[in-house]
Order: structure tokens, then sequence, then C-alpha cells
């Protein structure tokens, strides 16, 4: 046993091997390479990160907000409340809102900023500021309809041309916030 710690230690003091070429890749291109695949793979097929560039989602999603969000979700398992990822052909935007209307269903604005669904109210807490649009919405099958929790300060659906966002311009659905360090977390 001494005898074999002994030869560790003279092991240790030899001198390393020269870095040869094979050696180079196999040790570090090779293992850095599958790294940034895998991380090219999973950024592009299944997560993207967002950012915010503005108050709309506010105090939700502070202004310059960075998401992890994924683009694998089951459409038929949206809910109202989620908060997605979708491009608008109108502003030529990525967008991120919280979806308020699915197919179907019939969105009354009230001047007092409240919001029914098919005549219900809906308890909105995560809302941080009212405005005085008001206005009726009748959400087609196959689409959605988004606000911005800072109703007061989000150019959102209500001032839209067209309002309605279809089932294939959803891109994902937002899981966590990376930054700012203060709202690090999972969303709810």
């Amino acid at each position: 046993m001494l005898k074999s710690g002994h030869e560790k230690i003279k092991k240790q003091m030899e001198p390393p091997e020269p870095l040869t070429m094979k050696s180079f890749f196999r040790e570090w291109v090779l293992p850095l390479g599958t790294e940034a695949l895998v991380l090219f793979v999973l950024l592009k097929f299944i997560f993207m990160i967002n950012f915010v560039p503005t108050e709309s989602m506010w105090p939700t999603l502070p202004t310059h907000s960075a998401l992890f969000s994924t683009r694998i979700f089951y459409k038929e398992n949206i809910e109202r409340g989620d908060i997605l990822v979708f491009r608008s052909d109108e502003t030529g935007k990525v967008l991120i809102k919280r979806c308020i209307g699915l197919p179907g269903e019939t969105v009354t604005v009230g001047s007092d900023g409240s919001v029914r669904i098919d005549g219900d109210l809906l308890a909105e807490p995560y809302v941080s500021s009212d405005s005085d649009y008001s206005g009726v919405f009748e959400v087609p099958e196959g689409c959605y309809l988004f606000f911005g929790d800072n109703r007061g300060n989000s150019l959102d659906a209500r001032y839209w041309q067209e309002p309605y966002i279809s089932e294939d311009k959803l891109m994902g659905k937002a899981l966590f916030v990376l930054w700012p360090i203060g709202s690090f977390g999972t969303l709810e």
C-alpha cells in the first residue's frame, strides 16, 4: 500500500504529455462542440429566451425583463391568465402578453377597466393600472385575445385593428423570469 502511494506521487510529478492535435480535439473541441450543439438544438426547437422591452406587463414583468419560454406546449391546454409569446402580424413584432379571451368567448371591457367573460366578471389581481377603454370582443374560433397587465400603458389587442391572434401565431409559453434578479423565478 505504501508503494502504490509512492507511485501516485511519482506519476503526479512527471511532466504532462504534450498537447497533440488529436488530444486537443478530443479534450477541447469535441466536448465544447457537443455542448454548443445541444444548446443550439434546445434554444432552436424546445426553449427560447424573450425580452420585454416596455412597461406593458408591469409589475408581473418589469421593463427589460428576460424570460425563459418553452416552444413545446399544447394549444388546447391554454388557459386564461397564461402569459404567452406570439407573433403579431399587425405590429410585425414578437410580443408577450396575458391571454384574456379564449376561442368562442365574448370579452367585454367596461369603462371602469373591468373585464367580463361571457357576462361573468373576471378577477384580475395582476392588473396594475386601469384604462378608460371600453369595448366588446367576440373571439373567433382558433384565436385568442391578449392584454398587457399594465392596462393604462399597454398597446395591446384593445387598440389593434385586428385584435385576435390565431393559434398558428403562438410561439411559446413563458415559464420563468431570468432577469432582473429581483424578479427571478417561475411565473404564476
